[in-house]
């Protein structure tokens, strides 16, 4: 690790200290040339690889930008895109795997995104999963209304209990 201060090429870690979340590490140094102390902050780097085969760093942006897109003219914040876009990274890097298929953050999209907000959900997955005819449109709208039916059922059954 250079010294940001004189470029020295090294460095001794005076303190080491995991992250509010755990996904980083947060080190004290001090430069052995000029003494001054700095800090430096330690992620594990993830590769997104793409469906040609490109390889780029993973990015929270992308995610944003994304579904900011499919999001358009619904009632959804910057702060909800933010927070979907942390759930969608702490998912991908939940697996461990230092590269991961632009595919399967696609799917880890999905599932933060319908709880978020069906309609947008909805635009999204038909671009992401091709839908090409409106069966396939009446087919996911059916299986979103089962399974709003079985958490509102749910939700019922959870608040008679709590009653009883």
């Amino acid at each position: 690790m250079f010294c940001p201060f004189c470029r020295y090429p090294d460095s001794r870690v005076t303190d080491s200290r995991t992250s509010d979340d755990g996904s980083s590490i947060r080190r004290r140094r001090q430069c052995p040339e000029c003494n001054m102390r700095f800090s430096t902050t330690e992620t594990a780097s993830l590769t997104v690889v793409k469906r040609s085969g490109v390889t780029q760093p993973f990015s929270r942006d992308r995610i944003v930008a994304g579904v900011r897109k499919a999001c358009q003219g619904r009632p959804v914040s910057e702060a909800d895109l933010a927070l979907l876009a942390q759930t969608v990274e702490e998912a991908v890097r939940a697996t461990g795997a230092a590269q991961i298929e632009s595919n399967d953050i696609g799917l880890a999209i999905l599932e933060p995104l319908r709880k978020l907000d069906e309609v947008a959900f909805m635009r999204f997955a038909s671009v992401y999963q091709g839908w090409e005819t409106l069966e396939d449109f009446e087919a996911a709208i059916n299986i979103l209304k089962v399974g709003r039916e079985e958490r509102e059922s749910s939700d019922a059954q959870s608040a008679q209990d709590q009653n009883n």
